[in-house]
């Protein structure tokens, strides 16, 4: 492990008993003592390039206070080109910021677009009122009222996943400050159940990571080997890349589960970075809130199992980094300039390219995944449904075979970050998931797998397992 790597692990388990401290304070000492911990750390971290994210909250904060309207956009537009501002640096001649300065403004940036976003639907709602002349009531997930700035800074500073995540919301920040009868609210064996892995994953990190280094990839004497050789070191880069974020991930979870924050009660049917989806009126007593049966569902980030056994590649994408993918998909997915499901994954694969930075291997790797997508379906589509139950469950584990191959030649791309090497890595193995991929496009669209009447009725593929791993 790298000394940032260690740092990055040290804030996370402080994080936790932090969460403890803050977990039955009242709202003002969360907001004010959350956001204090967050900006030392920030501060002790990021050194003067703290600066850089507090240009980008003032600039967001001055975009919704001139126009809530359309701040949404705006707030998009402002983030994701500071962005850009923010990694061209160094080609500026100016100081390049630290790696925990970028983490924190990655972060910064998902969290002040969705505060836009909330804003621009609480004025939206204000409006509609207006016109109509009557107050509804509260509506779920819409804000009480527009943020102060010092409101903003808060929420932005907060302690809480500001270098890892989750990704939360505004209104989620709200719901924990306002939490009713917060020592009602289990938090010490939820941390229990859910941190249990973690230990074990660090292990199988640091074993595979000294078995198969990365670094031998890069070296001439590697591309001597043997190909099955060069096939197979793509399954333990990737080996070690999921178990070095489960354990982050889950470590981050356990620190907003020690707070109590992200927990709502379990008929709310809390979403991973969204929160309620059902309106779910809050206890109004200690007794009740005793008996109420939470889950911290809205800041779950990753699903393990769903993650390492789940059959396609589509759904491998939802159960990592969870709460991110939400917010792709509700702020990039939805307003994408297209209609096509491929053609919109191909958006929100460029922009999440970009959001991770300016890499070439980051944007080779992503919008490959829009290729495998296309592919999938439509052999899926011509094939799946004229198969026996046992034919599907056959077919189910080969596309899971090929599911986890093409995520480790993606992987590739991810870790060795620039054209060369990717290009170089991926030529060794003659692009061979491209050529699968294309050659299965080819094949499901000359059986008719895209067709409407298919569309319609093809089955979905099912699980390998019979049911997800209990963690919460």
């Amino acid at each position: 492990m790298s000394p940032e790597e260690w740092t990055y692990l040290l804030v996370l388990l402080i994080s936790i008993p932090i969460g403890f401290l803050f977990k039955k304070a009242g709202p003002g000492l969360k907001r004010w003592g959350a956001a204090a911990v967050g900006l030392g750390l920030t501060l002790f971290t990021c050194g003067p390039h703290t600066l850089h994210s507090l240009v980008t909250i003032l600039g967001t904060w001055a975009l919704i206070q001139a126009q809530p309207c359309s701040c949404h956009a705006l707030a998009l537009a402002w983030t994701f080109s500071y962005l850009l501002f923010f990694r061209a640096l160094s080609l500026l001649g100016l100081p390049t910021p630290t790696p925990f300065t970028n983490a924190v403004q990655l972060l910064l940036t998902l969290k002040l677009v969705s505060l836009a976003s909330e804003v621009q639907d609480l004025h939206v709602a204000q409006r509609k009122e207006m016109a109509s002349g009557f107050s509804k009531g509260p509506s779920l997930g819409l804000l009480p009222d527009v943020p102060s700035l010092l409101e903003t800074l808060s929420y932005s500073y907060c302690y809480v996943g500001i270098m890892t995540g989750p990704f939360f919301r505004y209104r989620t920040y709200l719901d924990w400050l306002g939490q009713p009868f917060p020592g009602a609210v289990p938090s010490l064996r939820p941390l229990l159940r859910r941190a249990w892995p973690a230990p074990l994953f660090g292990l199988l990190f640091l074993l595979s990571s000294h078995l198969f280094p990365l670094e031998a990839v890069r070296e001439d004497a590697f591309y001597a080997r043997p190909l099955p050789a060069r096939l197979f070191y793509m399954i333990p880069v990737f080996f070690a890349f999921r178990m070095r974020f489960y354990v982050a991930w889950i470590a981050a979870e356990c620190g907003c589960i020690a707070a109590g924050f992200g927990a709502y009660p379990v008929a709310a049917k809390a979403r991973a970075g969204g929160g309620p989806t059902l309106q779910c009126p809050p206890p109004s007593s200690p007794e009740k809130a005793a008996s109420t049966e939470y889950d911290y569902e809205t800041i779950r980030n990753i699903d393990c199992y769903g993650t390492d056994f789940c059959v396609r590649v589509r759904d491998g994408m939802r159960y990592w980094n969870m709460t991110v993918q939400w917010w792709l998909a509700q702020y990039i997915y939805k307003s994408a300039p297209a209609r096509s499901y491929v053609f919109r994954s191909a958006w929100t694969m460029l922009l999440s390219a970009y959001w991770h930075g300016l890499h070439p291997g980051y944007y080779l790797s992503f919008l490959t995944i829009p290729l495998c997508l296309a592919a999938e379906g439509r052999l899926e589509l011509a094939f799946r449904g004229r198969l026996s139950p046992r034919g599907q469950k056959a077919w189910d584990w080969v596309h899971w075979f090929l599911k986890m191959r093409a995520y480790d030649y993606m992987c590739m791309g991810f870790v060795l970050l620039s054209l060369g090497e990717t290009l170089r890595y991926w030529a060794s193995i003659y692009f061979c998931i491209h050529i699968l991929a294309l050659v299965a496009l080819g094949l499901g669209l000359a059986l008719g797998g895209g067709s409407p009447s298919q569309r319609k009725t093809a089955s979905p593929a099912t699980s390998l397992a019979s049911g997800k791993l209990r963690e919460e």
